[in-house]
């Protein structure tokens, strides 16, 4: 059985950082994530217009974590949990097939020092594991080779080219899908277990 539905996130540690359940509290920094143009260069979503907006985002994802539609943790530095940095999670869930997709931002603060890529072994560990997760996609912007390759680190494989299949701010957009499978036999997963230490 596939276990999605949790009403409070549980946190999960790496070596640096603290994945927590996103609060109110959180309001200001998703807010300056999502308004930075580095952060948001291929993340193909409406910027917010206000901390109001920022706000209700983070309602809504509780919302939807609470209705087994997705699980989204704030990214927080060991030293300064109170403070999001970035959030990761699965945001929409396909609980018939087992299958989630997986996204993440990062403040570019933070950018190249493998956070990100701990934080995604934390959370592939949980998915497969805890939520009892077959597949785990992520659809990408094609030009975002950084996300690319930090997929293809973590054994996520090219599964589709989608053309102008996404219609955002006036243009239609490519996508880029990579899928990452649990292995069958054994109950271990096609991905190095040593990057969960």
């Amino acid at each position: 059985m596939i276990l999605i539905s949790y009403p409070n996130l549980p946190i999960l540690e790496t070596p640096r950082l603290l994945l927590r359940e996103q609060t109110p509290a959180d309001g200001p920094e998703l807010f300056e994530l999502r308004t930075n143009p580095e952060v948001m260069k291929y993340i193909d979503r409406k910027k917010p217009d206000s901390l109001e907006e920022s706000l209700a985002v983070l309602q809504t994802m509780k919302e939807a974590q609470l209705k087994g539609l997705n699980l989204v943790w704030a990214i927080a530095l060991k030293q300064e949990p109170e403070k999001m940095i970035g959030n990761i999670g699965f945001w929409q869930t396909d609980a018939a097939n087992h299958r989630a997709e997986i996204g993440y931002m990062l403040h570019p603060a933070h950018w190249r020092k493998g956070m990100i890529s701990e934080a995604l072994s934390k959370v592939i560990h949980f998915g497969f594991e805890l939520v009892k997760l077959h597949s785990i996609c992520a659809n990408i912007n094609p030009n975002n080779d950084a996300s690319r390759q930090l997929l293809l680190k973590h054994g996520f494989v090219k599964e589709a080219y989608f053309r102008e299949d996404y219609y955002f701010n006036g243009q239609f957009l490519d996508s880029e899908i990579y899928v990452l499978l649990k292995a069958a036999e054994g109950g271990t997963s096609r991905f190095d277990q040593d990057r969960f230490s």
